[in-house]
């Protein structure tokens, strides 16, 4: 027996999730933490009391520390850090993007195991199969030893190798000072450094792992032999509504468009880069969250051809057969003299017959449209548009966007 409320997730009476209302969020040591210190409910609610929670410990404590050690605006550092561009894009635009987007992602893709069963592309004989699948994705999802290692990784990789050996600016800063002996962090560079950044780098990873654990579901469920339609309407088989799956990302992607963008602001600003010197991390950048989002996807690519070559086979064949039958009776004198064309049901039958074949032969490989990558790169890079900024006046830079677009 399961029990709901309006906008949660079902749950079973030992309050396991059924599992036809799959989600990638509602799990997790932090989730749990998060419930048990009323900063979310089993809906994932209380999203403002989160943000505000998170930025009162990764942002704040720098704030009033680099007030005390002098660098909050001037003071001895190159970079102070009101001047720190790249932080704030980092603690107060791409932090409460990830949190956002847990809720956006829960809310969108909650109904895609139900919609596979719903529209019958699982055999009845497959379903343990696809409860399997999702029953696994549970397991991962709610690792403690999965999160404990993506802390480690944390410390280790992002904290002291990335951050300490390649992020650091070679100047005085708020959080760190270059000497003889190497970069001392301040007591704000510290905090930051051993709090902040690792809260940071904790909840992008952990994007990153979830992301695994919907592309492995996606491919456990590509192995079933789906019973696809060649001719649905959405030209994907019945797989169109995994396309709404890829726009429930997208606050994830800004995510990481802010972040490039407060790295390329922090080197234009305060290193005398230019925004075209970083055209090839921009592209990158839009190429590696658009794969993110859309090669989980592709694992369905082979079913989906396959279902075309035979939907073209057969649909062909009938299609030769009807025009056979309909040339035969209208042009070859098998129609009798008092049997009128006009309003026949036999033309609407072989316009009908020939739309069919047009869906099969216009079928896409792919469960997602073209108009949805173009969307989702767009959402990558809009948080870096404002550094165009940079290289025109606001007033240049709206006539060039309206004559691009009008």
């Amino acid at each position: 027996m399961t029990t709901t409320r309006p906008g949660s997730t079902a749950r079973t009476d030992d309050g396991r999730q059924p599992p036809q209302d799959f989600s990638l969020i509602l799990g997790g040591p932090l989730y749990q933490l998060f419930r048990r210190t009323h900063l979310a409910d089993d809906a994932l609610m209380l999203q403002r009391r989160r943000l505000v929670v998170l930025a009162l410990v990764a942002w704040l404590p720098l704030a009033v520390l680099a007030a005390v050690g002098g660098d909050l605006i001037g003071g001895g550092a190159a970079v102070p850090f009101l001047m720190d561009v790249e932080v704030h894009a980092k603690l107060l635009v791409a932090l409460p993007l990830l949190v956002g987007a847990e809720l956006v992602v829960h809310t969108r893709m909650r109904s895609v195991a139900q919609t596979f069963r719903d529209r019958q592309l699982i055999p009845v004989e497959a379903t343990a199969r696809l409860d399997g699948a999702i029953a696994a994705a549970y397991r991962l999802r709610n690792s403690v030893p999965a999160e404990l290692l993506l802390i480690v990784i944390v410390y280790v990789v992002g904290v002291t190798v990335v951050w300490r050996e390649y992020a650091v600016l070679d100047a005085a800063t708020w959080y760190a000072t270059p000497t003889v002996d190497g970069t001392v962090l301040t007591l704000a560079g510290r905090w930051y450094g051993y709090v902040s950044l690792p809260l940071f780098q904790f909840l992008l990873i952990r994007w990153y792992f979830r992301m695994f654990i919907w592309a492995r579901l996606l491919w456990q469920v590509s192995r079933i032999d789906l019973n696809l339609v060649p001719t649905h309407p959405d030209r994907v088989g019945g797989l169109g509504f995994l396309s709404a799956t890829a726009h429930a990302f997208v606050p994830l992607l800004m995510a990481h468009g802010a972040l490039l963008a407060g790295v390329l602001a922090s080197r234009i600003f305060h290193a005398g880069a230019s925004l075209t010197d970083f055209k090839l991390e921009i592209l990158l950048l839009v190429i590696f969250s658009t794969c993110l989002v859309v090669l989980p996807l592709t694992v369905f690519a082979p079913q989906l051809a396959r279902a075309k070559r035979t939907g073209l086979r057969e649909y062909g064949t009938l299609a030769q057969r009807y025009g056979r039958d309909f040339d035969t009776k209208w042009l070859r004198g098998g129609a009798g003299g008092d049997e009128p064309l006009l309003g026949h049901a036999d033309i609407q039958s072989l316009a009908d017959l020939g739309n069919s074949l047009s869906v099969v032969q216009s079928m896409r490989t792919i469960p997602v449209s073209k108009d949805a990558i173009l969307q989702l790169a767009i959402a990558t890079v809009a948080p870096i548009v404002p550094l165009l900024l940079t290289m025109m006046p606001l007033d240049e830079l709206l006539k060039r966007l309206l004559g691009a677009i009008f």
